[in-house]
């Protein structure tokens, strides 16, 4: 049971916001490999592992994504059952899921997160980076990006809310349609969706009916040198909403990427009533969050995908990826930091970090396991 007195951290964090503080080296092993853009990490109620790969695309038709690629459509998404004791090999339990990716698979979209609930279903989100309209385009089951899917226990599943189709119709962030659903977490009776285009945090309920709960403006920043602009200027950062975990207050937080320039210490996390409202930042100095998880004793942990942005001609961001633990004083510690694109975090049955790594890699995807000790 979680401690609810640990509640009492989400009114301290931004009183030391950016102090952050190094430990030892834990212990850490890699459990899985041979994944494909591996990204969401969930344990279901029994204690098993199970992983959202994105797939790597394929040579069907292409849509270009809010990032300007050209991304082709093959159906090599899946769910994966990993053993946590890195004994037996991934196993596939559902497969044939849509993936888009660009020429080489590296950086797919596709099953995104995935979340449970008591013994209920697992629920799947499928990021898109495109318009709804976008994937008419592109025949099989490209329809199904930009949705939940709920996914049972045999590995069959059904189509659950289409994210995309309501953040085109409503456009509640007012910025142009854009939907990439990218986390999900599973509630009683609903689940929450953090929609990494919309700048948005959505709820689904029991009965698949969509509303906003929050919308995340974009903020000014500095404007980076190479710009070429006047000394002082500033320019919009878009929020990037990645990730939504409930915290032991009842309040839902919400971590962001953020958007170009990807100042280092630009990310917030913020916090959300249950029911929805304007956010409320809780804490700040963190880079380009991808994933968050409380653990038992309510303690939060942030993952972060990279540093910054990085120099022309390779991948969008700077290594490496870091495991960060939000302390009860608002400090900071760097549990890990020898990750390259991690993808998503789960906080085991047996109190470690689980996470996967080398998330924008087809078939060279990770998961590793870090002591929390």
């Amino acid at each position: 049971m979680i401690d609810l007195r640990k509640a009492v951290v989400s009114v301290l964090l931004v009183a030391a916001a950016g102090h952050t503080v190094s430990k030892a080296a834990p212990q850490v092993e890699v459990v899985a490999t041979g994944l494909d853009n591996p990204r969401g990490i969930a344990f279901s109620p029994d204690g098993r592992l199970y992983v959202a790969e994105a797939g790597r695309g394929g040579n069907g038709n292409c849509i270009r994504i809010g990032d300007g690629q050209q991304s082709c459509y093959g159906e090599t998404g899946a769910i994966t059952l990993i053993d946590p004791l890195g004994v037996n090999a991934p196993e596939r339990v559902v497969s044939g899921l849509p993936s888009i990716a660009p020429e080489g698979g590296f950086g797919a979209g596709g099953p995104f997160d995935i979340a449970f609930l008591g013994s209920g279903n697992a629920q799947v989100v499928l990021g898109l980076g495109a318009p709804a309209s976008a994937r008419g385009t592109l025949g099989g089951n490209g329809a199904l990006l930009g949705r939940v899917l709920q996914v049972n226990a045999a590995g069959g599943w059904k189509t659950g809310a289409d994210i995309a189709a309501f953040e085109e119709a409503n456009n509640p962030a007012g910025d142009g349609a854009d939907s990439n659903p990218y986390g999900i977490a599973a509630l009683p009776s609903r689940h929450i969706v953090a929609d990494a285009g919309a700048n948005a945090v959505f709820e689904v309920r029991a009965n698949g009916q969509v509303r906003t709960l929050a919308i995340f403006p974009p903020r000014m920043v500095p404007a980076p040198p190479f710009l070429g602009l006047p000394p002082g200027s500033t320019i919009p950062m878009q929020a990037v909403p990645t990730t939504v975990v409930q915290g032991p207050d009842g309040w839902l937080y919400v971590g962001q990427l953020t958007g170009f320039p990807f100042p280092v210490g630009g990310a917030n996390i913020y916090r959300v009533p249950s029911q929805g409202g304007i956010p409320e930042v809780a804490a700040t100095g963190f880079t380009n969050i991808i994933d968050m998880a409380f653990d038992r004793y309510g303690t939060l942990y942030v993952l972060q995908i990279g540093n910054g942005l990085a120099a022309p001609g390779g991948p969008p961001l700077n290594a490496p990826g870091r495991l960060i633990r939000v302390n009860p004083d608002g400090t900071q510690t760097v549990v890990y930091s020898n990750l390259f694109y991690p993808g998503g975090l789960a906080i085991g049955p047996d109190g470690a970090a689980y996470v996967t790594n080398f998330g924008i890699v087809p078939g060279g995807g990770q998961v590793v396991r870090i002591a929390l000790d």
